[in-house]
């Protein structure tokens, strides 16, 4: 994954430019993400901030009718969930260090309402070819939803469910 340092803490100006730069080739963007389990080559160029560029042209080039985009917003109510869970993991674990995972995951409450990852595809011959930009904070967001998930499949239900209307 690029990381971008021009926009280290949010991607939205990096994303308006891509659908204008998209929209400028004549392109078509369809709101979608490759999954992990799509047969894919990821772009890296990590050198060069703006090489979402040159991805853009070589969908051009190999005759792309249109680019998949997909965007990352950090919400306040996932934020909120992965507090808790490694709240409820550090009690566990009885972990006492001096820089606890419950204290790095309060401090991504500045980063609420910010594009975070921004993922660019397109199919050719059977394969999605892939661009994908995160920041810093995001990329940290993610290894911390990473060490919670060993805790099990967690159920969230709708507490309206319940109620009858």
């Amino acid at each position: 994954m690029n990381s971008l340092s021009m926009h280290p803490d949010n991607l939205a100006s990096t994303k308006d430019d891509m659908i204008a730069f998209i929209a400028g080739h004549g392109m078509r963007r369809i709101p979608g993400h490759a999954g992990e389990d799509v047969p894919s080559i990821l772009w890296e160029d990590e050198a060069n901030p703006e090489s979402w560029k040159d991805f853009v042209e070589t969908a051009k080039a190999a005759g792309a009718a249109f680019i998949t985009m997909s965007e990352v917003v950090l919400e306040k109510e996932d934020l909120e969930v992965l507090m808790e869970e490694v709240q409820e993991q550090e009690y566990t674990l009885e972990i006492d260090s001096g820089s606890s995972e419950v204290d790095e995951a309060q401090a991504l409450v500045a980063h609420i309402g910010k594009v975070g990852h921004l993922q660019l595809g397109f199919p050719h011959q059977g394969v999605m070819f892939l661009y994908e930009a995160s920041t810093e904070w995001y990329q940290h967001y993610e290894q911390l939803l990473d060490s919670v998930e060993g805790l099990g499949d967690i159920v969230f239900e709708d507490e309206d469910e319940d109620e009858e209307p």
